[in-house]
């Protein structure tokens, strides 16, 4: 621990230290979504509400599966099937946030960068739920049906980290030249 505080004291806002450490905290979150992305299905496979009307077109069961499903009903994908996805996601990139904020970027946020963040991160999220959806029902009928959650989880990540990163470094924790933090 003591070289990791080293290195921070002496790299703390250069890019590539920053990137390593978002990495670490990125890890943590990884840890903390697969936990949940495995766990949550136990509390909401049995949801059998119909997704509303404005979801259906990202959730196409015709899409998601190859032939029958729990998680459709009246053809149309239920709460049961996105929620552990979505939540998964949502929880473990705020504490991401967070974290981030305090430990890879030493910055303070604001309530309006924080609310652009819950913007693009549901947009993200969406998008990252739909492609965990995808990827696991690929993988439901091959050998890698036990992993496909897991799987699909960490392609989201990278694609997280591909979109929070530069989100998180060049526009919510930015520093200005003057060394003030632009928060948000």
């Amino acid at each position: 621990m003591e070289l990791f505080r080293k290195l921070d004291a002496r790299y703390g806002d250069h890019a590539l230290w920053q990137f390593v450490k978002f990495n670490l905290v990125s890890f943590s979150i990884t840890l903390l979504q697969l936990f949940l992305a495995n766990v949550l299905p136990l509390v909401f496979d049995g949801v059998t509400e119909p997704l509303p009307a404005f979801l259906r077109p990202v959730f196409n069961p015709d899409t998601l599966f190859d032939g029958p499903s729990r998680y459709v009903t009246d053809g149309v994908v239920t709460w049961g099937y996105v929620l552990p996805f979505f939540l998964s996601n949502f929880l473990a990139n705020i504490y991401g946030y967070f974290m981030n904020m305090k430990a890879t970027f030493r910055g303070s946020g604001s309530r309006a960068g924080l609310a652009a963040y819950l913007v693009i991160l549901t947009a993200l999220i969406l998008f990252s739920t739909w492609l965990q959806g995808y990827v696991t029902a690929k993988l439901a009928v091959t050998s890698l049906a036990p992993l496909g959650r897991t799987l699909a989880a960490m392609l989201a990540g990278l694609v997280q980290v591909a979109v929070l990163f530069p989100l998180e470094k060049f526009v919510l924790f930015r520093k200005r030249e003057d060394g003030e933090e632009n928060n948000g």
